[in-house]
């Protein structure tokens, strides 16, 4: 009689459980489908919160790093997601470790995202940023492999936006390789005529190029300063 009383009990508290579970459940999520439609970024990242807690999953938990990485919290995504190389991660949580990882100045760590991300789907736009990141490691071959890739495949309906003015502004993709091209060659092999042709033609396709003039303008103060040294 004692053991079918306890074992009652147990099963009226677990009904309870599972009721007021199921209950914060349906109130987070009308609660997250509210904040969404409010546009209130971090009453978003407060209901995904809460309904990970509640019933964990990793689709739920990529969309959650996925909104802190879109409102530049790159640290908050990481940490929500981690910066392992995973072969059971989403696309989605491979790309938020890829920009993440680029965004907080780690350009090693992002690549071997970015690698993958491109063995999945291969893109002229993941090539750029391969390409972006090993010139800044110093692996000029495997930036001038992505390169001619992205000249390669480049429509001239892609674009590519670049943040270094008050205003963001985007130029053809095709263009922003042939800037990444002069770099490339000039840290390979210091010729500077060389750099400044491949620029030269970035701008001839986007005249509107801020980037690529001003990579230009130091070229040719470096090539001045050279020549003046020489006489």
């Amino acid at each position: 009689m004692k053991k079918t009383v306890l074992l009652l009990l147990l099963l009226v508290g677990f009904s309870g459980i599972s009721q007021t579970s199921n209950a914060l459940m349906e109130h987070y999520q009308a609660y997250y489908k509210e904040m969404r439609l409010q546009g209130d970024v971090n009453g978003v990242i407060n209901a995904l919160t809460h309904l990970n807690v509640i019933s964990p999953s990793k689709e739920r938990r990529d969309t959650l790093a996925f909104v802190y990485m879109n409102n530049g919290k790159h640290m908050q995504a990481l940490n929500t997601i981690g910066i392992e190389k995973n072969a059971d991660d989403s696309d989605l949580a491979v790309q938020i470790k890829a920009f993440s990882l680029k965004a907080l100045n780690q350009p090693k760590r992002a690549l071997e995202h970015f690698e993958e991300l491109n063995t999945r789907n291969p893109s002229p736009y993941l090539a750029y940023e391969m390409a972006d990141l090993k010139i800044q490691t110093g692996d000029m071959a495997g930036a001038a492999a992505n390169i001619e890739f992205g000249i390669a495949n480049a429509t001239d309906e892609m674009k590519y936006a670049f943040y270094e003015r008050q205003q963001p502004y985007e130029v053809s993709l095709k263009a922003a390789f042939y800037h990444l091209k002069g770099l490339a060659d000039f840290n390979q092999n210091k010729n500077i005529d060389e750099a400044i042709a491949s620029i030269d033609e970035a701008l001839k396709i986007a005249p509107n190029f801020n980037l690529a003039s001003l990579s230009k303008q130091a070229l040719e103060s470096r090539k001045k300063e050279a020549a003046d040294g020489e006489n």
